[in-house]
């Protein structure tokens, strides 16, 4: 059975429910919060039963849908508590459509044995992606205080160096910045990245320096799960401590809102990992998982 969660009250509970699952529910509940912030992508929630859900998929409304090669459309967010039910779930055509090429985003790891079988059965190609997961303190206090420990109690101030405010300005990004930042995004470079990222300038709060030109030279924009996750500097201004300066920023615009938001770093990515304990960003025990799905 699929049951789709309408109104307010069933997604403030939802939202109250995944809170309890943190940090493993952290794409899913993420998710949710937005969607009770005015749900600026438009998505819905489906549940296998309710109240004592087992699986919550969050997912666009089908007319979104409309390009099969979209992935960056085609997403869903994930969370359950029973693997099992989890893939009897997936497997509902009303709740994925097996039918086009898509995302599935968790920070849950143990549904990639899920994903797998699932897309074996289904003749997709699948790539698993599995980054760091970072989370402020000031949020992990206030969400989830028992991931605290004692070494992550005596932490640096979590400013930024000072920039030139002459030379730099703050701003926050225009759709017309969506190339620029396309240009560096690891997951994008191409036509349909570019329109998922105006998308998100258009309707989330975003920041960016602008440098002498006028034009960014370091931004920072979150996606409708409030995850930091496009953030960039041009090479030429690279190593000036301009990026850490530009998301400390963005970071306050969202603490200003009352926003969680949590950013993830490649595994390689040794000068980002760092930023993001200059900033007192704690590393999560689980991770973030991406699945781009491919029919054959």
């Amino acid at each position: 059975a699929m049951l789709l969660l309408q109104g307010a009250q069933m997604l403030q509970m939802l939202e109250k429910s995944l809170r309890k699952s943190l940090p493993t529910s952290l794409k899913v509940y993420g998710t949710v919060f937005h969607m009770n912030q005015g749900n600026p992508f438009r998505l819905k929630a489906l549940v296998d039963q309710w109240p004592d859900f087992n699986t919550v998929v969050i997912r666009p409304q089908e007319q979104e849908m409309t390009d099969d090669l979209d992935h960056y459309t085609n997403t869903y967010h994930i969370y359950s508590k029973d693997l099992k039910n989890c893939e009897e779930f997936l497997g509902l055509p009303e709740v994925i459509n097996w039918k086009q090429h898509l995302q599935i985003q968790s920070s849950q790891n143990s549904l990639n044995e899920v994903i797998q079988k699932l897309t074996a059965t289904k003749s997709f190609k699948v790539k698993q992606s599995q980054n760091i997961l970072y989370m402020p303190i000031e949020i992990i206090k206030e969400l989830a205080p028992s991931l605290l420990d004692v070494k992550n109690l005596s932490l640096p101030d979590g400013k930024p160096k000072a920039i030139d405010q002459e030379m730099f300005q703050l701003s926050s990004l225009d759709p017309s910045h969506a190339a620029l930042v396309n240009k560096f995004w690891y997951f994008g470079g191409n036509e349909r990245s570019q329109r998922f990222i105006e998308r998100c300038i258009w309707r989330l709060p975003s920041v960016c320096l602008l440098g002498p030109e006028g034009t960014p030279v370091s931004w920072s924009l979150m996606d409708q799960t409030g995850e930091l996750r496009m953030a960039g500097t041009r090479l030429e201004y690279r190593a000036h401590g301009l990026i850490t300066y530009t998301i400390f920023s963005h970071c306050q615009v969202l603490t200003k809102l009352g926003f969680p938001f949590y950013s993830h770093v490649h595994k390689s990515n040794k000068a980002m990992q760092k930023m993001s304990r200059t900033l007192n960003h704690i590393s999560l025990p689980c991770n973030w998982n991406q699945w781009n799905c491919v029919p054959l």
